[in-house]
């Protein structure tokens, strides 16, 4: 029984003079699928399993992995994570370590492996027809679903069984009028079953995308500089994410490679900003039951009305910063090392309308989706670009607009925040760090005006 051996590979570690030591395995099954114009052009189903020992002495952490469940393979590669613990010890605190012995399994109302393949295919053709109509060029559906479990085991008397199931569902039109294309994009995402395609308008949901796609072709160029911006939950999620969230994982923060070193007290924005890092909002697409280190998911506050109250933990960290840890201790899979990471990253709600916020914005632009945007945790700076917004003159909104960019200095941005809606809306995707380690995460927030510097473009223009 894999318990049994990862009892015995922690032991081992133990009588090999680690101070703490821990092994977790996991098996990510993972199934992808997308058509393109009614043809499927990618079809995956995919496992991946394997064990992850680790051992610290004297400050110095030891990481040594193994493919196979085999005990006598799992034993020597924990005598390699003590081997690679050894050396010249490193200044340390002892690591706050909670003892929990639980098995939890994800509450799921239709569990993806007990589904057909077929119907899976079925609906992701299903949304690529029902983007059907005049001038979309590409139709593109696309569904997919990852279900890990994961075993842990550490010398604090640990011992955490645990299953987290994510779904995706994804329409994207690209329209063209024979000058331009642009596209647009739509569909849900979260931690939870089948029951997320189930319940989905499918045939709503395709038709909207690609009548959206059709009216950007008409869309007007954007106007450029500092401007009144009331950014949507994506655009504001993306700012809490890219640049205070990364500048917020405390990994970072012990190394002083962030712009927030010693922030903790001060202000950094207007009262209306509060935000969190949360890895137990229910059904978001970063939330967690526990870490790649059996910390338990929590809701770590970073920004209280303004003022900025702490960072994101492992145990590590934690130990080096006399804090608590917060459940971000995050790997990609058991073949990458532990960082801190975010989960769901988010602005608090204000107490306003978007009606509110357009009403009482004499000139400004409102944003609509995301295409990408950049993090800058050492220096603070922001930038994104933008799929789409609306022009707002005297309290209405007029043209919608091409894609643009908002740039600016992240806390120069956060201070001008005057307003922020009731309603926090998430969008999960994922997240780098380091070389290509990739998590689950969600972002997110309200609709929140303040000044950004915008940059008109022509995004997808031919």
């Amino acid at each position: 029984m894999m318990h049994d051996i990862l009892h015995k590979a922690v032991r081992l570690m133990e009588t090999m003079g680690a101070e703490f030591c821990d092994a977790r395995s996991q098996t990510v099954k993972s199934i992808g699928i997308q058509s393109v114009n009614g043809d499927i052009r990618h079809l995956s189903d995919k496992t991946m399993s394997g064990v992850c020992l680790r051992a610290r002495i004297s400050g110095r952490w030891g990481y040594y992995t193994s493919s196979s469940f085999d005990e006598d393979d799992i034993g020597n590669a924990s005598s390699e994570a003590v081997r690679n613990a050894s050396g010249t010890p490193v200044q340390s605190s002892e690591l706050n370590v909670r003892s929990i012995r639980t098995t939890a399994v994800q509450n799921v109302k239709i569990h993806p492996r007990d589904v057909d393949m077929k119907e899976k295919v079925n609906a992701v053709l299903d949304i690529d027809s029902s983007q059907t109509a005049d001038m979309v060029l590409n139709r593109i559906g696309s569904y997919s679903e990852e279900v890990s479990r994961s075993i842990i085991v550490n010398s604090a008397g640990s011992e955490i069984d645990w299953e987290e199931v994510r779904t995706r569902l994804r329409a994207v039109s690209v329209a063209s009028d024979g000058r331009r294309m642009e596209r647009y994009y739509n569909g849900p995402d979260g931690t939870c079953g089948f029951e997320l395609v189930r319940s989905a308008d499918i045939e709503s949901l395709g038709r909207s995308t690609a009548e959206e796609a059709v009216r950007m072709l008409s869309a007007k160029r954007a106007p450029s500089g500092p401007m009144t911006v009331i950014s949507d939950p994506m655009i504001s999620g993306l700012l809490a994410h890219e640049v205070i969230g990364h500048a917020s994982e405390a990994d970072e923060v012990a190394k002083r490679r962030s712009f927030l070193t010693d922030a903790v007290g001060k202000r950094v924005a207007s009262d209306v900003i509060s935000m969190y890092d949360d890895g137990t909002v229910k059904g978001a697409h970063g939330t967690i039951l526990y870490d790649d280190e059996g910390t338990p998911a929590s809701c770590t506050e970073i920004i209280r009305d303004g003022v900025y109250r702490g960072y994101m933990h492992t145990l590590e960290s934690a130990s080096r910063m006399n804090a608590e840890p917060t459940g971000n201790g995050r790997a990609e899979n058991f073949g990458k090392r532990i960082w801190a990471r975010m989960t769901n990253t988010f602005f608090g709600p204000g107490d306003r309308t978007l009606d509110d916020l357009v009403a009482d914005t004499k000139y400004g632009i409102l944003c609509d989706k995301m295409i990408n945007g950049m993090e800058d945790p050492a220096g603070g700076g922001f930038e994104a670009k933008v799929l789409r917004g609306f022009l707002i003159e005297n309290g209405k909104i007029t043209d919608m607009l091409q894609s643009f960019t908002l740039t600016g200095r992240a806390l120069e941005i956060l201070m001008t925040a005057d307003a922020a809606t009731k309603e926090v809306i998430f969008d999960g995707g994922m997240c780098g760090k380091g070389i290509e380690d990739w998590v689950n995460v969600s972002s997110g927030g309200p609709y929140c005006r303040s000044n950004i510097i915008v940059g008109g473009g022509l995004y997808g223009s031919s």
